[in-house]
């Protein structure tokens, strides 16, 4: 790697005013230009020193036009006194959660929320919360883990084989499936998503990419999981395509493991930087989508949406490769992401962290714990909702509550009761850590038609 050259002197005699563009312009150009020769860089800075408007919007050198453009002061937001419109779903949620949705609610960007019947608090906004904002898009209000999504693969091995082959599935998700910080494959697939010229463009992807490649594949910590178990397909549906009865099914749920995480803390440091609240609301800090950090974050956090679909893709790639069958269907969906939608006839940013998206006629899975059922869903577009339902059961404890609750002969107990072989997991995810799955559902109905179950055998998380 080369040194360049460049001192803030030299962009001040390029005819920069003395404000905080020339330290923009040398971390930019450092950055992005280390190895170029110093008169190439400057010409390039010249250029957008005389058209910044043309560079606004382009990913490497718009940070600096923006700077140029605007000599806007960083000023502290305030709250409005009024809460924009929301609904809630469900009875059984939290106080802190709900006052971390009315808070969120009097942004001066928010237009509209919802909670959904699984909700717990979180950092931020709750999980389980829904929020529509105007032009924005909120860092923390997405989540840490970008893109995390449920994904389920239905086969046409006969259901029989789970039970009478069990050994064989259990050494299956052993052998291929890899969890936690540390675990990654041997092998690797040439994903397309690797050759996007993304990651080359922004340069917290481009440190990424090393991290994002050896990782594919792989699944977090936590709740995280990948299962084999049943399908029960109870109502016909043409985007399914399989007639009512049992199969059997994968179903996995991660997200974009560190490259998301890194994207999540670089820019809600720099949200908070850039969009000063009170203490309150903090975590809230948000990104004007028509700047280019916001531009730079929308960019980075679809990249990590799509590396999280990919990481699945290869999950299930890997299991039907060493158990055989072939898929008849595949149900998946994120959560934790930020969608453009329209709303009340206008465009606004709905973020969902933790909520599954239920547009009408959607289909998504949404899970219940390792002993519980999941439940296949579609969505009936409720605008009450902003068109979302719960992405699993939700929280009923703490997993520091649950660490002092539960032992592993309680964990134990309920697995045999189910018929339920559990591979890693600790009792931060047990079983009666979750809310009623069925009084989740039942909460939702208004929100989506169910089609479906998927019960537990093998489950294999993190130890």
């Amino acid at each position: 790697m080369g040194n360049l050259k460049l001192k803030g002197k030299d962009i001040l005699k390029l005819g920069y005013p003395n404000n905080q563009s020339i330290n923009v312009a040398l971390e930019v150009m450092k950055r992005n230009f280390a190895t170029k020769n110093i008169h190439h860089v400057k010409s390039l800075l010249k250029e957008i020193l005389l058209n910044p408007e043309e560079f606004e919007k382009d990913l490497t050198f718009g940070q600096i036009a923006e700077t140029l453009l605007s000599s806007k002061k960083t000023e502290k937001r305030m709250l409005n006194s009024q809460r924009a419109s929301f609904q809630i779903f469900g009875n059984n949620i939290s106080e802190e959660a709900k006052n971390q949705l009315y808070t969120a609610l009097k942004l001066p960007i928010s237009t509209q929320g919802a909670l959904m019947p699984d909700a717990h608090s979180g950092y931020g906004l709750p999980i389980g919360g829904v929020l529509a904002v105007e032009n924005a898009v909120i860092p923390y209000g997405v989540g840490m883990d970008i893109g995390c999504r449920m994904s389920l693969s239905i086969l046409d091995t006969p259901i029989s084989y789970l039970e009478g082959a069990r050994d064989k599935y259990e050494k299956v998700l052993a052998e291929h499936t890899k969890f936690g910080m540390y675990e990654t494959h041997k092998s690797h697939i040439d994903h397309e998503i690797f050759e996007r010229d993304t990651f080359d463009m922004i340069p917290i992807l481009r440190r990424l990419k090393g991290k994002a490649i050896k990782q594919m594949g792989s699944s977090g910590g936590g709740n995280h999981f990948v299962e084999f178990g049943e399908v029960e397909i109870t109502e016909e549906d043409e985007q399914i395509g399989l007639p009512k009865g049992k199969y059997l099914g994968i179903l996995s749920h991660s997200g974009s493991r560190g490259l998301g995480a890194e994207i999540a803390q670089y820019y809600s440091r720099v949200a908070t930087e850039q969009c000063p609240l009170p203490k309150e609301a903090q975590n809230f800090a948000w990104l004007d989508l028509s700047t280019h950090l916001g531009l730079e974050y929308w960019t980075a956090m679809n990249l990590a949406g799509d590396y999280a679909s990919a990481c699945h893709d290869d999950i299930h790639r890997r299991l039907i490769k060493a158990v055989g069958g072939r898929v008849k269907a595949r149900i998946e969906n994120h959560h934790n992401f930020a969608w453009k939608e329209i709303h009340n006839g206008k465009e606004v940013i709905v973020h969902r962290k933790g909520a599954t998206p239920a547009n009408e006629n959607e289909l998504g899975m949404i899970p219940g714990s390792m002993t519980a059922k999941g439940f296949i869903i579609r969505g009936k577009g409720n605008p009450e909702s902003l068109n979302s339902a719960s992405h699993g059961a939700g929280r009923a404890h703490s997993r520091g509550e649950c660490r002092s609750l539960f032992t592993q002969h309680d964990i134990k107990k309920e697995l045999k009761l189910k018929n339920v072989t559990l591979m890693g997991g600790n009792a931060e995810e047990a079983p009666m850590a979750y809310k009623d799955i069925n009084e989740v559902m039942n909460a939702q109905s208004e929100l989506v038609d169910i089609l479906g179950t998927f019960q537990p055998r093998i489950v294999r998380m993190d130890r």
